[in-house]
């Protein structure tokens, strides 16, 4: 196998606890205490957790409820998202001094190709290990980093030795760590996937990679190619500097849950105009709106409209928010409504990835 891909050297760098990092450092009365921020109130929800805090279970988008009775003793903390940005423009910065191939996934995380970089240095390793120790050194936060072939193999690396650790699969290596790996530890696997494969017999990669093509098609859909590819460690995708973006979004938990329609259409009136004003700040515009409802017993719901033309205006936004609200007469109160718009005008058509298989990656240092 390996034959024939492009040589590549991929670094995918975690921050650890990013949001709970950046309040720790801000307060030093809070480092080393379970803090989460976000979630407080009783309708609220844990933006992100300390360790401290998750070492009691508190983790991302529980309510806040849950996660006090989990840890009596966390402290809640407001988001900063000001402060966040600031950092992370301070971390990406250290980046590009390395490479001009950095792909940003979130404030707290990125994947850079330094297969050919700015330092000269032919170890992807060394630079990952220089890479953190800047972080730390220059910003104050610890992070994590996973170095490998392909950005899929990488960012499965990054969380094999969280928080302040890094781990590297070289090339020869690829195929016995991908086959020793719990299935719930793959990229793109969610909770009802793990599920789903547990009940078919499928807990490692080499379980899943015993399984055929035709047969991951068959129950797991258009996942089953992805599938098939990744634990053989093929992913081809490159490293993108400017990604584009798939939707844009704004929604709302409120305090008490809604049972009238006409309080909802005045909380779907903010919320329309938060997206407009994101929308024309980004100056993109899209076709498809989708209306999101999570009702009171915490069951989701989604209706979407795709227009003929793209929009950004507010009110063309609300009213077709208004018509995906009355599409079906709600039997439960709501607890949170949100906008979204996709199908953007800055979307590209893909081209098709060619498939190829992975040997001349063997021969070169990481």
């Amino acid at each position: 196998m390996f034959a024939d891909l492009p040589i590549r050297k991929i670094i995918h760098v975690d921050m650890d606890a990013f949001y709970a990092s950046v309040e720790q450092l801000d307060n030093p009365e809070l480092k080393g205490k379970a803090i989460a921020v976000g979630g407080g109130g009783k309708r609220g929800v844990v933006s992100a957790a300390s360790y401290e805090a998750r070492k009691f279970g508190v983790k991302s988008a529980m309510a806040g409820s849950l996660a006090i009775k989990l840890c009596p003793h966390l402290i809640f903390v407001k988001t900063n998202f000001e402060r966040y940005t600031e950092i992370s423009k301070k971390i990406r910065k250290i980046f590009h001094d390395y490479t001009d191939l950095v792909e940003p996934l979130s404030l707290d995380e990125a994947y850079l190709d330094v297969t050919q970089n700015k330092k000269g240095n032919p170890s992807a390793s060394l630079i990952a290990e220089e890479i953190r120790a800047r972080i730390l050194d220059e910003v104050g936060l610890t992070a994590s980093a996973g170095v490998s072939i392909n950005k899929f193999i990488a960012k499965v690396a990054s969380d094999y030795n969280k928080p302040n650790g890094q781990k590297t699969v070289n090339p020869e290596e690829v195929l016995e760590f991908l086959e020793a790996l719990d299935i719930r530890k793959f990229y793109g696997v969610g909770k009802v996937t793990a599920e789903k494969m547990y009940q078919k017999g499928i807990f490692t990669g080499l379980d899943l990679k015993n399984k055929s093509l035709e047969y991951l098609d068959e129950n797991f859909g258009k996942s089953g190619r992805y599938y098939y590819d990744v634990v053989r460690g093929i992913h081809n995708s490159d490293v993108k500097p400017h990604r584009t973006r798939k939707s844009l979004a704004a929604e709302r938990t409120f305090s008490e849950n809604l049972s009238s329609e006409i309080f909802m259409l005045e909380k779907l009136e903010q919320i329309a105009e938060e997206v407009s004003r994101r929308l024309l700040k980004s100056k993109v515009a899209g076709k498809t709106i989708t209306l999101k409802i999570k009702y009171s017993d915490f069951t989701l719901q989604t209706r979407s409209k795709t227009l003929p033309y793209y929009i950004s205006d507010k009110s063309v936004i609300l009213e077709t928010a208004k018509d995906l609200l009355y599409q079906e007469k709600m039997t439960n109160s709501v607890r949170l409504l949100g906008i979204s718009l996709s199908n953007l005008n800055t979307e590209k058509k893909k081209k098709p990835e060619l498939k190829k298989s992975i040997n001349v990656q063997l021969k070169f240092e990481f």
